[in-house]
């Protein structure tokens, strides 16, 4: 019994054990019960008679079906009506030239590619009755066309005042007259060396330098064309092979990067137009089936090339004449008017 009471006396004096109860006796598997506190929801702090109404409304409307037409006007009460794209019209979809005239001529045999080129030719445009490309394409503008070109002009007038906007825009024509003018010269086999080198220091012209180096076989440079059926006439920047495509060529500037065929808005149909009088031209025995629209740009960053192939081709040409057409038909409207003018 003595030997008992000292064991207990010895265990009292240990700091490991103790008698006095503890506040937790019980156990538990989970690793948190022991260390943290319980969560509180934050749902639990909302102010729940504040919202009591609502909560009763939501409550009360869970019987009730939801249909198409419920949920339609929910969202426009929520929303607003919905901005629906107009759906194309089926007449324009439909349209067709009444003035077709293949874009191709059978008669004419393509030019080999491989032939010898000859010096370029240079035909001057002649002044005349017959309407131009850009004559037609300008005065044939879509309404939207019409709409983003008067905004730009308006916001730029605001920037530059009207004085101000006019030297832009003859600095921005003299700008790309001057980069045509350094092509001609670095294309033609009878241009100027000395020239050819000053030219190198334009940034327009040190752009397109990527597109020069699969540019050859020159076969026309700043040349008219005309087509003899459907009477209009233009003047083309270039007739060249572009990596063994016969193409007509059109240079252009721009100060925007135009990365795709879409930004260069009625370019396509110029190009289209002219590879159309070219194939029905007497003054150019060759044919040419491609096109190439090259945008340039003067901080000397390299151009964007825009290919059109043969199927291209054939798809602009038909926007062609429907331009073609429109014209056509505006022009015999306004000199049908022009005499009942003239008796008022």
């Amino acid at each position: 019994m003595k030997a008992f009471q000292t064991i207990c006396r010895q265990l009292r004096s240990s700091r490991w054990f103790s008698l006095e109860p503890t506040a937790h006796v019980d156990f538990s598997t989970s690793s948190c019960a022991c260390s943290r506190k319980k969560k509180v929801s934050p749902y639990e702090e909302v102010d729940q008679g504040k919202y009591s109404d609502l909560v009763q409304s939501v409550l009360s409307s869970r019987g009730l079906a939801q249909t198409p037409e419920s949920l339609f006007e929910e969202d426009d009460l929520l929303y607003g009506p919905v901005s629906k794209c107009k759906p194309p019209k089926q007449d324009e979809k439909a349209r067709v030239p009444g003035n077709w005239c293949p874009l191709f001529n059978p008669e004419r045999i393509k030019l080999n590619a491989t032939s010898t080129p000859t010096i370029p030719l240079k035909i001057p445009l002649q002044r005349n009755k017959i309407p131009s490309v850009t004559k037609i394409l300008q005065q044939t503008m879509t309404s939207e066309q019409i709409f983003y070109l008067e905004r730009w002009k308006k916001r730029m007038i605001l920037e530059l005042g009207e004085d101000g906007f006019e030297e832009y825009s003859s600095n921005i024509f003299l700008q790309g007259k001057r980069f045509h003018k350094a092509l001609e010269s670095i294309l033609s086999p009878q241009g100027d060396l000395k020239e050819r080198d000053e030219n190198l220091e334009c940034g327009y012209v040190e752009s397109v330098q990527h597109i020069l180096k699969d540019v050859s076989g020159v076969r026309a440079l700043e040349s008219a064309v005309q087509h003899e059926t459907l009477k209009y006439v233009g003047l083309l920047d270039c007739v060249a092979e572009y990596q063994g495509k016969l193409c007509v060529i059109d240079w252009k500037t721009s100060e925007k990067p135009k990365p795709y065929i879409r930004n260069t808005f009625d370019n396509p149909l110029q190009v289209v137009a002219y590879i159309g009088a070219i194939n029905n031209d007497a003054n150019y025995s060759f044919q040419v089936q491609c096109g190439l629209i090259v945008v340039a740009y003067k901080d000397g960053s390299p151009a964007h090339p825009h290919f059109m192939d043969t199927e291209l081709c054939s798809q602009y040409w038909a926007k062609w004449l429907l331009r073609l057409e429109e014209y056509t038909q505006n022009e015999k409207n306004q000199n049908i008017q022009k005499p009942d003018q003239g008796t008022e």
